[in-house]
């Protein structure tokens, strides 16, 4: 590969929105993507506890402090670039909805961003379900998508931490990821 190849390659990697936010803040603003963002950080464990029921928060593994602190920072990353998204869905779980509404000020419950950690035969319906979701995404509008780690990978291949988002395109192809620090 040549010198100019190779920084071409540099240049044209998904990672390095995370190091210039104006890309990536130009990347949404050109839409037909969605912000895949994994709920923010959690009070320690994997998973819910036993006997866990959605419509009550108390019964999840919910967002710390810090979680809840992390999602006005994101909140606040896509407000000063003036980014609104056109949607903004979320899981059922506490964590998810919570992570949308401190960030984004609102949420609408989508049963096909739910975990399915623990019951994986949803795995191949819900993923379809994204993935025909994502080929309607407009151009000059983005969705963003609060949701699990096993969602995430499940749909992308991909691992992240809480909190960080991965940017698809139309096609499901990551095209940037960031954590909106």
């Amino acid at each position: 590969m040549h010198k100019r190849q190779f920084i071409g390659a540099l240049l044209a990697a998904p990672w390095l929105a995370q190091a210039q936010p104006d890309a990536l803040g130009a990347r949404l603003r050109a839409g037909a993507c969605v912000v895949l963002l994994r709920h923010a950080q959690t009070d320690p464990g994997v998973g819910d506890p036993t006997g866990f029921r959605l419509d009550r928060c108390s019964t999840q593994r919910n967002l710390s402090a810090e979680g809840r602190a992390q999602a006005e920072r994101i909140g606040q990353w896509f407000k000063s670039r003036g980014l609104e998204p056109g949607a903004v869905q979320s899981s059922a779980w506490c964590r998810c909805k919570d992570t949308a509404d401190l960030a984004f000020g609102r949420h609408r419950v989508w049963p096909a961003l739910n975990s399915f950690f623990g019951e994986y035969r949803a795995t191949d319906a819900q993923t379809a379900q994204l993935r025909a979701a994502l080929k309607g995404m407009p151009a000059g509008k983005f969705e963003v998508w609060v949701t699990h780690q096993v969602n995430m990978t499940a749909l992308t291949g991909e691992g992240m931490v809480m909190g960080e988002g991965l940017v698809l395109d139309a096609m499901g192809k990551v095209v940037a990821r960031s954590t909106f620090a």
